[in-house]
């Protein structure tokens, strides 16, 4: 089953500095139809204004992925990490038994525009840590590229789940295949673009859900940015 999430049926909360659309329940927003997609548990879509960000906050038991689309995304944390997350970046921070940590955009006139992920991890409890690795455009023309995972293969930066996450760029004739082994759950999202996946044609903000399918086929891109998840049920 392929299930499609339009961009607009997506939770939205505009803050000023911030305006933010939730494909999941996160503050705010509650929609008991879309909690979680197996591990899954938010992707936002955040732009912030020049010069504002969130302040110095707490997380726990979360994989907390951050990947900048346009502007720069400064990080501080209790860790002690101080770092400036662009496009290309794949930022992961697991909070464990516990950090702080803050986010801003500290340019005087550009928005900052990212989008924030959290996976539920496999196990509670870890020692909190930071990875930020950068993925050319070059490594993610025309293919899915994995740039996170449980084991760090492929150079992806290492989450505490049994999940899967890539990267793409599509445009024209460029295409991927991708299996979805027996048992898992995928879900699509399209950052910004347009493409055809699975005979949808989607648009920025535009996912789809897949329960019981083997297949997630990409092609026909229009500048399109996708990222691709292949997670485990719950």
């Amino acid at each position: 089953m392929i299930t499609l999430r339009p961009a607009t049926e997506r939770g939205h909360a505009n803050h000023g500095w911030l305006d933010s659309w939730h494909s999941f329940s996160f503050a705010g927003y509650n929609d008991p139809a879309h909690v979680h997609w197996g591990p899954l548990r938010v992707i936002n879509e955040d732009k912030v204004a020049a010069g504002r960000g969130f302040g110095e906050h707490s997380h726990r038991d979360m994989e907390i992925i951050s990947y900048v689309l346009d502007g720069a995304l400064g990080h501080k944390d209790s860790m002690g990490t101080s770092a400036s997350i662009v496009p290309g970046d794949v930022q992961r921070m697991s909070a464990g038994t516990g950090v702080q940590h803050s986010e801003y955009n500290y340019s005087d006139t550009g928005t900052t525009h990212f989008l924030q992920i959290w996976i539920i991890p496999a196990q509670q409890n870890v020692a909190p840590s930071y990875a930020q690795q950068h993925f050319s455009d070059a490594d993610k023309r025309g293919r899915l590229r994995l740039v996170a995972s449980p084991d760090a293969s492929e150079g992806s930066v290492a989450i505490h789940q049994d999940a899967l996450m890539y990267a793409g760029l599509f445009d024209g004739d460029e295409s991927a295949q991708l299996g979805i082994a027996s048992g898992r759950l995928a879900y699509v999202h399209i950052a910004r673009g347009a493409a055809m996946v699975n005979g949808h044609r989607l648009s920025a903000g535009d996912a789809l859900l897949y329960a019981d399918e083997t297949e997630i086929v990409i092609e026909n891109g229009d500048s399109a940015e996708l990222l691709v998840f292949d997670l485990p049920s719950m």
